[in-house]
């Protein structure tokens, strides 16, 4: 958060602001502080978003301006985050009837907001605020990260919530007869079609080089439910479609990460980092949670993980920039197109790459893991460096032999306990404790960092933002 010496609060604000109502404001953010009382914080955050809107837009505030505003906002951030650490859990184990209700976490901050307007944005204020250039926003989904973050920071109601979110779509098990039935299923941007007894999960993102966005998380958690519930699949295999790009025009390509164009016009939710590292990524290394019987807070922490699970295979043509490289490192096995590499430019983008910082390190050691993610290493698959992440390269013409290969070795002569034996490497790995502190601290940083100045900065810098359309 912002650090501002106490006592330089009340200049920086009224540098920009008229004096009394920013004293005002200060006041009334002390009350809520203190009190920790939601009325309180309502009154407090009111009063800020007053002082903000007799600034201009966010991107054409004077220096002077801009530091009012981003006082505002952090102060008020900080009486959220400290009224949270006291009533988040509390809430938690409310809205979740004690652990009886397993609710995603739009749904919980839906259900949330309701219970606490003004402290938690409603989904209409969001779209509101969508409407409007990254640049000009002012920071509503800040406190969506803290909440969430605090949620998790507790083993129980952490641990409840990720088992949430590894339970199927309401929208999966709607098509899943249907899939079943056809062995077919279009969802926009991600389609199946099951051969033999393999599921073929293909990125249609074509416009974008098969990026990742709000379009398309969604229906890639989709497709990944289906795969994994459909009685006679035993294995996935993930690509990327042919794209209409002009400098790949009816190729492959895997995945060329986060959409920049959507994030850089406001378009690019916070919530979508969360559904893609505690839903989708993490349903592809954990599986999804079947078990029908009501959960609890207060289940054992240490019992095995139940979920139902199966292997995967990406295949990699051209690139797996961002997102893309973070699905290969969730998969079983990585077939690469000779010439692809592999990078997570977000550094340069000016955020965190979702789980890479944690699960990066365990393929390529810690030394090549902080370059790739503090100073944009690129991995060629067809140097040593790329084969601690692809299992296997192969000449272009050869990738769809590949897979075949692949596929038949894995299933062909009977495949043994699959499940059994991802469960038991996780236990080395990544136990479920260690995921929940991690995606604390992720969900904490990837708010401010969503909403920050240098992402916009960076964007104009790497991606000449400006002159891109939607």
């Amino acid at each position: 958060m912002l650090s501002i010496p106490r006592e330089q609060h009340s200049q920086v604000l009224a540098a920009a602001l008229p004096r009394a109502e920013s004293e005002a404001f200060l006041i009334t953010r002390n009350h809520a502080v203190a009190t920790l009382a939601a009325a309180d914080l309502r009154a407090a955050i009111r009063s800020g978003r007053a002082l903000l809107a007799l600034l201009p837009l966010r991107s054409q505030r004077t220096p002077v301006e801009k530091a009012s505003g981003e006082a505002i906002v952090h102060l008020t951030a900080d009486a959220a985050w400290r009224f949270f650490r006291q009533h988040a859990v509390p809430m938690y184990r409310d809205l979740t009837q004690k652990g009886t209700r397993s609710l995603r976490v739009d749904t919980l901050l839906w259900e949330a907001a309701a219970r606490w307007p003004d402290i938690l944005p409603s989904q209409a204020e969001l779209a509101a605020e969508g409407e409007r250039m990254q640049a000009d926003k002012d920071g509503l989904e800040i406190h969506q990260g803290l909440f969430v973050s605090q949620v998790l920071s507790s083993p129980q109601t952490g641990h409840h919530l990720i088992r949430s979110m590894l339970r199927p779509r309401a929208e999966s098990l709607a098509l899943l007869p249907q899939f079943i039935a056809t062995g077919r299923a279009d969802l926009g941007t991600a389609r199946i079609e099951v051969q033999a007894s393999a599921g073929y999960v293909t990125i249609h993102n074509e416009r974008y080089l098969n990026s990742e966005d709000d379009t398309t998380v969604g229906p890639l958690e989709m497709a990944t439910d289906l795969i994994l519930l459909h009685p006679g699949v035993k294995i996935g295999v993930l690509r990327g479609s042919a794209v209409d790009h002009p400098k790949y025009a009816g190729q492959r390509v895997f995945s060329s990460g986060i959409n920049l164009t959507r994030l850089y016009q406001g378009k690019q939710s916070y919530l979508s980092f969360l559904f893609r590292s505690m839903g989708l990524h993490s349903k592809l290394y954990r599986g999804v949670l079947v078990d029908h019987e009501p959960d609890s807070l207060d289940a054992p922490l240490e019992e095995p993980e139940r979920t139902l699970e199966k292997l995967w295979i990406a295949a990699v043509d051209k690139f797996a920039i961002g997102g893309g490289c973070q699905l290969l490192l969730v998969v079983d096995y990585v077939i690469a197109e000779a010439g692809s590499y592999f990078n997570l430019p977000a550094r340069k983008e000016g955020f965190l790459p979702g789980t890479a910082n944690m699960r990066l390190p365990r393929f390529v050691g810690e030394r090549l893991a902080r370059d790739a993610l503090l100073f944009d290493r690129v991995f060629h698959a067809d140097t040593p460096e790329g084969r601690l992440i692809a299992s296997e390269v192969v000449p272009s013409g050869e990738v769809d032999l590949a897979i075949s290969r692949c596929v038949e070795n894995a299933i062909g002569s009977g495949i043994v306990s699959p499940g059994a034996n991802r469960k038991a490497i996780r236990q080395q790995t990544e136990p479920l404790e260690a995921f929940r502190r991690y995606v604390t601290t992720y969900a904490f940083e990837q708010a401010f960092c969503h909403l920050s100045d240098q992402l916009i900065v960076n964007l104009e810098k790497h991606w000449n933002a400006r002159q891109r359309k939607l």
